[in-house]
């Protein structure tokens, strides 16, 4: 049985949106306790769609690893930042980018 031991939470912030987003505004966040579960009492709504772009990487930040490693940041800090899949140019949508960041 494996031991949950120093899994860290995320912050979810939403920092920009190009176009129109249905779902977030700028400032919206959300709460992913120990790297995986949702947090109601702490998060706005979420949008399906915009899980897809931080599926890839949640575990490994809520298990230390650095963003900066993993391409998600340029400056080697501890942010990693994803955008979401709606290319709004095209779709009329909006485009969210995500700040990703470890609650301590």
């Amino acid at each position: 049985m494996a031991v949950e031991k120093d899994i860290k939470d995320l912050q979810v912030k939403v920092i920009k949106i190009t176009g129109t987003c249905p779902v977030y505004q700028k400032g919206d966040s959300f709460y992913l306790k120990k790297g995986y579960i949702i947090d109601p009492s702490k998060s706005s709504s979420i949008c399906m769609h915009s899980l897809s772009s931080i599926l890839p990487y949640h575990v490994a930040l809520s298990h230390g690893v650095s963003p900066f490693s993993i391409g998600l940041n340029r400056k080697n800090e501890n942010k990693g930042f994803v955008h979401c899949l709606d290319p709004c140019n095209y779709t009329g949508g909006g485009t969210v980018v995500f700040e990703v960041e470890v609650v301590e």
